[in-house]
């Protein structure tokens, strides 16, 4: 399974503070950019980059400029929360939403919103949602993008249920997983537990 959970001390922290339930919104939002960013970290070390050379003050130096551009997919509504503090921090990734809608009844995902432009136009997507609970809707989010033609994919999220990262490993084993954490079970209305609520809720004050 090609599953990632951070172990860095920050994100651990803050993990706890976003699943706190006296965490208002307000500060739901903050936490959960701060993972965002931490965790994308992880998930982007392997970018591929290019020698450069730039001047300093004091004279020339050599680095690295980024060569492979990057896609941030965010699954509505919850993604969006992830992406302004990812955006800050690679200002040049597009950003392409898709709505998923999960069925009630059935816990399957129903597409409700698709913004793809007609062929790719970045070289890795990052697929954005905080909760990965049954997977369903991971699944169907990557199942888009494979058929729009991206070649390479990574969900980045906050926190799973064990069944959801097995679901998307087993049907995607191309795409690896990076989150905080990881919890052992769904409840009957396919929500993570312990989790930390619905993350959309919670980021919109709704809950």
């Amino acid at each position: 399974m090609a599953l990632h959970i951070s172990t860095h001390p920050l994100v651990q922290h803050k993990m706890t503070l976003l699943r706190d339930q006296r965490t208002d919104p307000k500060k739901f939002r903050e936490l959960l950019r701060e993972i965002a960013v931490l965790i994308t970290c992880e998930a982007t070390s392997d970018l591929e980059a290019e020698e450069t050379t730039v001047m300093t003050p004091l004279g020339q130096a050599q680095g690295h400029r980024l060569k492979e551009r990057v896609g941030l997919v965010p699954i509505l509504r919850a993604g969006l929360g992830m992406v302004e503090g990812i955006w800050n921090m690679m200002p040049n990734a597009e950003v392409w939403h898709i709505g998923l809608l999960r069925d009630e009844q059935t816990l399957e995902p129903v597409e409700y919103y698709n913004r793809l432009p007609v062929s790719p136009t970045v070289d890795v997507c990052l697929v954005l949602d905080p909760m990965l609970a049954t997977g369903g809707s991971a699944i169907a989010g990557v199942n888009m993008l494979k058929r729009w033609g991206a070649k390479r994919i990574k969900f980045v999220g906050v926190i799973a249920a064990a069944e959801g990262a097995r679901r998307l490993t087993t049907a995607h084993p191309d795409v690896p997983l990076y989150l905080a954490a990881v919890d052992k079970q769904l409840n009957e209305m396919g929500l993570i537990v312990p989790g930390l609520g619905d993350a959309g809720d919670r980021l919109f004050g709704t809950g």
